[in-house]
């Protein structure tokens, strides 16, 4: 089961996939926001070709756990990206998903602003679908020794 995760921003919206079994999640670059429409037509078309099964939405959620306006934004993004697509698509809280990046990147070498501005984007959504990915790992082997 093929997953898209999504660090969706006004600005930018950071890309990871997973291999399709759901275990793996790579980044996929990003996107420069063009308002909702086209995001989400632009994202249609990535889960087609690439044949995606779920999407994960990160959730912006404040420290303590509440949903503010970037919260909010996000949650009506998935809710449009969910009728748009036809697929399940989960929202994740992603509090720390772009501090880890920042760190990651920051151990990486320095690299022009504009680079690492790219790659934290595809790094953050790759760590927020990594953690989702983790989370559904019990869940997962319970439905195999079902089969």
């Amino acid at each position: 089961m093929a997953v898209l995760g999504i660090d969706w921003g006004g600005r930018r919206i950071g890309l990871a996939v997973s291999d399709a079994d759901g275990r793996v999640a790579l980044p996929a670059g990003q996107l420069q926001s063009c308002g909702q429409a086209r995001d989400i037509a632009t994202l249609c078309a990535l889960v087609r070709e690439r044949g995606i099964d779920e999407v994960v939405v990160g959730l912006p959620l404040h420290l303590d756990g509440g949903k503010g306006e970037s919260a909010r934004a996000a949650q009506g993004f998935a809710d449009a990206l969910r009728a748009a697509t036809g697929l399940p698509v989960a929202t994740f809280d992603e509090r720390l998903s772009s501090v880890e990046a920042e760190r990651a990147l920051a151990e990486g070498g320095r690299r022009a602003r504009r680079r690492r501005e790219q790659s934290l984007d595809a790094m953050a959504a790759t760590i927020l679908l990594r953690a989702y990915l983790e989370q559904r790992k019990p869940e997962a082997r319970a439905n195999e020794d079902r089969a």
